[in-house]
């Protein structure tokens, strides 16, 4: 007493099949989208990684200079010092 007949039986199987089979095509077009969105961000990793990289330079050898500066600037401050005192003591001796 099933009230089905051989071939809506039949029917509704095949309707099953069509929506596994769109199933599995969406699946495989979201596979391929997300692949390519990977692939994507490993492009940018690789740029960033990169960039980070040219500005950690960057930042060394900005830093090696701001030393020498600050050296240089010392001892010319220390020449001005010394200087200072060569002219005081030259003023003190004039008068």
């Amino acid at each position: 007493m099933n009230g089905l007949t051989g071939m809506e039986k039949f029917s509704h199987l095949e309707d099953k099949i069509y929506l596994t089979i769109q199933f599995a095509k969406t699946l495989r077009e979201e596979n391929e989208r997300i692949e390519k969105e990977i692939a994507e961000l490993r492009r940018e990793t690789a740029a960033l990684l990169a960039e980070k990289t040219r500005l950690e330079e960057k930042v060394e050898s900005l830093l090696t200079e701001r030393d020498a500066i600050q050296l240089k600037v010392e001892a010319m401050l220390d020449a001005m010092t010394i200087i200072d005192s060569e002219v005081a003591e030259a003023v003190g001796r004039s008068q």
